[in-house]
């Protein structure tokens, strides 16, 4: 039976405190991989916790993370733009936010912490893919839909010193999307080769940003859901972890 269950977290060397959930099949104790959920641009929703649940129906144990902050959620799209730039001013630290994430994950009884990875939906897919940037020791990233700005202008060691990423990175991308363009795209696959990352990118024909939401309706701003996308980007992210958590 998949269960879920509110969790609440906190990074005590800031004094910060972050409420997400977890998502699990609780038929068995025996460890497995763990993916972290990062949210929109809006926070943590029941959107992140239906993944979750899709996860761990798959074998997974799935933390739907928090990055902004306990109570910290966009009622509107204003105010979730205010809480996304607020970490878009301050990528050191979203990466440190998303580290101290994935520790939590690790630390978990039922986490195999030699197999993690992370997926992230719009600004979740850049905060999955800023954590391997960072360094941190994680098996994959997979990005939907996601926003492809380095963290800085100025190439440069990560958190963990080093130059290189480590862990393999997935792009599921809507070729119209506007707010990650063909150009973005592509600068982004030279970042990743450049950094020495093992990458790629599936683009999609006609789709535009927030393809995997069912409840994203406007074509007017390129936002607007796509079911066919939906599907094959979720299927080529189980081919992806399948893959790297079993070879």
């Amino acid at each position: 039976m998949i269960r879920t269950e509110k969790f609440i977290y906190g990074n005590l060397k800031n004094n910060e405190t972050f409420e997400g959930s977890i998502s699990f099949d609780d038929t068995n104790d025996s460890k497995r991989p763990g993916i972290l959920v990062c949210h929109a641009y809006g926070g943590h929703s029941d959107f992140e916790i239906k993944k979750s649940e899709e996860l761990a129906t798959l074998g997974y144990f799935a933390f739907a993370i928090d990055i902004y902050g306990q109570g910290k959620r966009g009622s509107n799209p204003q105010e979730s733009l205010e809480l996304m730039n607020e970490l878009n001013a301050d990528r050191v630290l979203l990466q440190s936010r998303m580290i101290h994430a994935h520790k939590t994950l690790c630390n978990f009884d039922l986490v195999d912490e030699s197999k993690t990875g992370a997926i992230g939906f719009c600004f979740g897919g850049k905060c999955a893919i800023d954590l391997a940037r960072a360094g941190e020791d994680i098996s994959g990233a997979v990005s939907f839909h996601g926003l492809y700005d380095p963290p800085t202008a100025k190439p440069g060691q990560n958190l963990k010193g080093t130059t290189n990423i480590k862990s393999e990175i997935l792009i599921l991308h809507g070729y119209d999307d506007p707010m990650a363009t063909p150009k973005n795209m592509i600068d982004l696959a030279e970042e990743l080769k450049s950094k020495n990352a093992k990458w790629q990118i599936h683009a999609y024909s006609n789709v535009g940003h927030a393809f995997t939401n069912p409840l994203a309706n406007d074509q007017s701003t390129g936002l607007f859901y796509s079911e066919e996308a939906d599907k094959h980007s979720w299927s080529e992210m189980k081919y992806f972890f399948d893959r790297i958590f079993t070879s």
